[in-house]
């Protein structure tokens, strides 16, 4: 995978990242297995956050930890990697980005995770009795202070972004929307937009619907995955590759967020290079997914 730089800095990224919502269970070896397997099908992006663990019927920061188990045993793997996490949600409140929780949150992760920086820390929902300044200053002090190389905001708005990016002296790097052909709203509402006049990169999450185009179960799902298996058929490729390819076309290059964990899933994941779309299929899925023609 070519790769590029992740916002405005100077770190080189993969044009696919592997999320790590699903990373659990005890089996540190299988762990270790399922990281290597996405190093060597060319990713180097590797995205989680805090509260990857109770969906998983885990406990809060399970993720993380088990991750650092993994760089426990196998050291040299953390230096193959651009390291994202997220934090700021806070179970039962539900958002918490106060200067005394980011602080703690992200003390809290580079110690799960066993190491001293992550080159990405990413707001994961934005907390609206959170002033923006008083969020960039925290922010800053931990880049400031060596623990985190960028940062990052996830599920913010246009206008959210807008008001932190005002107040950081740290240019903003990078904006994780949900994108997918199932969930169009970021090519809709200026969030992409945004990213290409801000230089952000965008992280798509959610890339295959949450599973649903894999397993489509209404007309609407049937009808994207039928274009999209018509374009896979083409290239050779399994629809999971059609579809990242799909989103890495919008001219923002979004960088979709690989979350299977199946160690064959994973190898397929650079198939997404083999597809390429012109403007009339692309808009064809765009216009099946909105269940209406564009004027």
């Amino acid at each position: 995978m070519q790769t590029r730089k992740l916002g405005g800095t100077d770190i080189e990224i993969s044009p696919i990242a592997w999320g790590m919502w699903r990373f659990c269970g005890d089996d540190v070896n299988a762990a270790q297995s399922r990281v290597e397997a996405a190093l060597d099908a060319g990713i180097t992006l590797f995205d989680t956050a805090d509260i990857y663990g109770p969906d998983n019927g885990e406990p809060f920061g399970s993720a993380e930890a088990l991750l650092g188990r993994v760089f426990q045993q196998a050291p040299s793997l953390r230096q193959r990697m651009v390291l994202a996490t997220k934090g700021g949600i806070r179970m039962g409140v539900p958002y918490d980005s106060s200067a005394a929780y980011l602080r703690a949150a992200i003390d809290a992760s580079l110690s799960r995770l066993g190491t001293e920086r992550v080159e990405l820390w990413q707001i994961h929902r934005p907390d609206i009795l959170a002033h923006p300044q008083e969020v960039a200053r925290t922010l800053e002090a931990a880049h400031q202070a060596g623990k985190i190389a960028a940062i990052g905001v996830s599920n913010f708005s246009v206008a959210q972004t807008a008001a932190l990016t005002h107040f950081l002296t740290v240019p903003l790097a990078s904006q994780q929307p949900e994108f997918s052909p199932l969930f169009l709203e970021p090519a809709q509402n200026g969030l992409l937009d945004q990213a290409m006049v801000l230089g952000l990169t965008v992280l798509a999450w959610s890339p295959l619907g949450g599973g649903r185009l894999g397993r489509p179960n209404d007309e609407r799902s049937r009808a994207i995955a039928a274009l999209l298996d018509a374009k896979a058929m083409e290239a050779g490729v399994e629809r999971a590759a059609a579809t990242y390819s799909w989103i890495m076309a919008h001219p923002s290059r979004p960088i979709p967020i690989a979350g299977t964990q199946n160690l064959d899933r994973i190898a397929a994941i650079p198939q997404a290079f083999q597809v390429e779309w012109n403007r009339q299929e692309w808009y064809r899925v765009f216009e099946t997914s909105l269940g209406e023609k564009l004027p």
